[in-house]
């Protein structure tokens, strides 16, 4: 009768140990697919070329790591009931790392949704580029009016002006793509200096035009104006370099961490397995 109890008794810690290894592992393999399928959408919202797209995919990032987060809390217990040495190292190591990669994500997906690099070229492709050929156009209506004897000089300052703006907005694209504060600042002390160019040449335009037309508000300097405020957009847009930082991270900082956790998954997952037959012989 002992001895039947203790059969019993085997078996049903058997029983036990195999659930508890069953529930480990399809466990381990939910967390595995999930993180994959995480890291994978948060490359997307950093990849990704509008708000609605990164914050789509942003969004689906923090949904799958909850569930990570969820079954990770789940294996826990039977893990620690199971008490394999081997398996609790793995699963260790993965807390570890998924605890790093979690918090540099979470800093990686917050660049990503803000896109100020994005938003900064949507301003110099649409905003800035009209009001830059606005100016030329004005200039034109200036110069029209300067006594015949002047035009030369006129056209000559209207050329300057217009080259003056137009170099501004060559800057614009490398300001927004560049990594290093000191190329930027370069770039925006050459902005400066390219502006006061051009408002030199639209007051010495002015001064050939008749007292009348001197007289009246000067539409090229309201559009001037326009344009450097836009660029003042462009340029604190930039400077937040989200997407820029958002990428460099993604690109350098995130792969190690993201394969050291799926190592750390893989070596919980081989182990289980091995557990698993030895538990059936």
């Amino acid at each position: 009768m002992a001895e039947r109890d203790d059969d019993r008794g085997l078996a049903s810690a058997l029983a036990a140990t195999c659930a508890r290894l069953d529930e480990a592992r399809t466990l381990a393999a939910s967390i595995r697919l999930q993180f994959n399928k995480a890291d994978d959408a948060s490359n997307r919202a950093v990849m990704a070329d509008t708000d609605e797209a990164s914050i789509s995919f942003a969004r689906d990032a923090e949904t799958t790591t909850k569930l990570v987060e969820r079954d990770v809390n789940a294996l826990a217990p039977p893990l620690q009931g199971l008490g394999y040495t081997k398996e609790l190292r793995s699963f260790q190591q993965f807390q570890k790392h998924f605890s790093e990669y979690r918090k540099l994500d979470r800093e990686i997906l917050a660049l990503a949704v803000e896109n100020t690099n994005l938003k900064a070229q949507a301003l110099e492709f649409g905003a800035a580029r009209s009001t830059a050929d606005g100016f030329r156009d004005s200039l034109g209506s200036v110069a029209s009016k300067v006594p015949p004897k002047d035009r030369s000089r006129a056209d000559e300052l209207v050329a300057r002006a217009t080259l003056a703006v137009r170099e501004i907005q060559v800057l614009l694209a490398p300001h927004i793509a560049s990594r290093s504060d000191a190329e930027m600042s370069r770039m925006e002390q050459e902005m400066a200096a390219l502006d006061r160019a051009a408002r030199d040449a639209l007051n010495a335009l002015n001064d050939l035009a008749p007292p009348d037309v001197r007289a009246q508000p000067a539409p090229p300097l309201f559009t001037l104006d326009k344009f450097k405020d836009i660029t003042a957009q462009i340029v604190k847009l930039s400077r937040r370099n989200t997407n820029v930082r958002s990428f460099d991270l993604a690109l350098r900082s995130k792969p190690p961490l993201a394969t050291a956790c799926d190592d750390d998954l893989r070596a919980l997952q081989e182990a289980l397995a091995q557990e698993g037959s030895k538990a059936t012989r």
